[in-house]
């Protein structure tokens, strides 16, 4: 696995509580981090949607009826 190292200053008081109760950051901080991306990824999946539910609202119901009909056809 390829992997890089990162820095996060945090205060001291949290560092402390974090010791006390056995909290392993580098689980934590994965976690929260590819969760992070996951959320991004479905946020823009959404927008990609939307801005393609717009362009194919613009095509006439007949030309997709039509396009639909003709791939059948090269089956």
């Amino acid at each position: 696995m390829n992997s890089v190292t990162i820095t996060v200053r945090i205060p001291r008081k949290l560092k402390q509580e974090l010791s006390k109760y056995g909290i392993k950051v580098s689980s934590v901080v994965r976690r929260a981090l590819e969760e992070e991306v996951r959320r991004r990824k479905i946020i823009e999946l959404r927008r990609a949607a939307r801005e393609l539910g717009e362009l194919f609202s613009k095509i006439p119901e007949e030309e997709i009826v039509r396009s639909i009909r003709k791939m059948r056809e090269l089956r």
